[in-house]
C-alpha cells in the first residue's frame, strides 16, 4: 500500500512538473516575440548610440575618440544655449500646464457643470491634431499682422505689433503657449479619472466638518492625485526635454538660436550642418542624463520613498 502511495505520489510530481514546464512554454510563446523586437527597435539601438557618442568624424567616417564628445559638451556655446532654452520651457510651461490641468479636470468634474462632455473634447481635441498644422497655424496667428496682434491693438492692450516670433523674449512664450495649448487636455483626462475615483462622501464629510472648497482642494485632492500628479509631471518633463517640432515649425530655433532645443541641435548636427552622428548621439545622450535627473529630483520632491 505504501509503495503504490508514493508511485502514485511520484506519478503525480512528474505530471505537475510537465504541467509546469508546458505553461512556461507557452507563457514564454506570448513573450518571446515581442521581448525580442523591444530589444531589436529600443535597446540595440540605444546600445548602438552609446557607442556612437564615443567615436567622432565627418558622415560615417567614424573614428573612436573616448569621452571627448561629452568633454565638449561643456565647452560649445550652441549646446549650453539649447540646454538654457529648454530649462526655461521645462521650468515655465510644466508647472503651468500642470496647474491648468488641475483647475479644468477639478471644473470639469464638478456636477454642476453643464455641457461637460463638449468642453472636455474640446480641450482634449489639440492633442490629437497634427504637430505640424498646428505649429504652422500658430505661426500665422502670432505673425506681426497675425490675428493676435489685430486683437490686442483692437481693444487698444498694444500700441504697436508685438515682434511675437522675431523677438527672443515673446519667442519663447509663443513656444511656452503653443506647449500648453497642446498638453494641457492630454494631462486634464488623466487628473480627470484621478477625480472620479475619490470617494464622493470624503468631500461630503469635510464639507459637514466646515472644510471650504480651497482647503478641500489643498487637503484632499491634491494628496489623493499625487501619484497621478508625479506621473505627468515626468513625463510633461520628458515631452518637455525633447520638444522639437513647435519650435522647428514656428520660429526655426531663431531668432538666432534664442528658441532652439537640444533636439533641434541634435537634427542640426545630423542633417543640417557638416553630419556629426557621434557628437548628435552625445548630446542625445545628454538629454537622458537631464531626464533621469529631473526624475529624481521630482520623485524627491513629491517624497517617493522609492526614488
Amino acid at each position: 500500500m505504501i509503495t503504490v502511495k508514493a508511485n502514485q505520489n511520484l506519478q503525480t510530481s512528474k505530471t505537475n512538473r510537465k504541467l509546469r514546464a508546458k505553461t512556461a512554454i507557452i507563457g514564454w510563446s506570448f513573450i518571446i516575440l515581442a521581448a525580442l523586437l523591444i530589444f531589436l527597435f529600443y535597446f540595440y539601438p540605444m546600445f548602438q548610440a552609446l557607442l556612437m557618442s564615443l567615436q567622432s568624424g565627418t558622415g560615417t567616417n567614424l573614428q573612436f575618440v573616448g569621452l571627448e564628445n561629452y568633454v565638449r559638451l561643456f565647452k560649445d556655446p550652441t549646446f549650453l544655449t539649447t540646454v538654457k532654452n529648454t530649462v526655461i520651457y521645462l521650468i515655465i510651461q510644466v508647472p503651468v500646464m500642470i496647474i491648468l490641468a488641475l483647475f479644468l479636470s477639478v471644473m470639469l468634474n464638478d456636477k454642476k457643470t453643464k455641457l461637460k462632455g463638449f468642453f472636455r473634447t474640446a480641450i482634449f481635441l489639440p492633442c490629437v491634431t497634427s504637430l505640424v498644422a498646428y505649429s504652422v497655424i500658430f505661426k500665422y496667428l502670432f505673425g506681426t499682422d497675425g490675428i493676435i496682434n489685430v486683437m490686442l491693438m483692437n481693444v487698444s492692450l498694444i500700441s504697436e505689433p508685438i515682434q511675437w516670433l522675431t523677438d527672443p523674449f515673446w519667442a519663447k512664450i509663443t513656444i511656452i503657449i503653443a506647449i500648453t495649448w497642446r498638453w494641457t487636455g492630454y494631462n486634464m483626462i488623466f487628473y480627470l479619472s484621478g477625480l472620479q475615483n475619490i470617494d464622493h462622501s470624503i468631500y461630503e464629510a469635510a464639507k459637514m466638518d466646515g472644510a471650504s472648497a480651497f482647503q478641500q482642494f489643498f487637503k484632499i485632492t491634491i494628496p489623493m492625485m499625487k501619484p497621478i500628479i508625479l506621473f505627468t509631471s515626468i513625463t510633461s518633463t520628458i515631452g518637455t526635454l525633447q520638444v522639437f517640432d513647435e519650435v522647428m515649425n514656428i520660429t526655426n530655433g531663431g531668432p538666432g538660436n534664442a528658441t532652439m532645443t537640444i533636439s533641434q541641435y541634435i537634427y542640426n548636427l545630423s542633417f543640417k550642418y557638416t553630419p556629426d552622428f557621434g557628437y548628435a548621439a552625445t548630446v542625445s545622450y545628454a538629454i537622458v542624463i537631464m531626464i533621469v535627473i529631473f526624475s529624481i529630483i521630482q520623485f524627491k520632491v513629491a517624497g517617493d520613498k522609492n526614488a
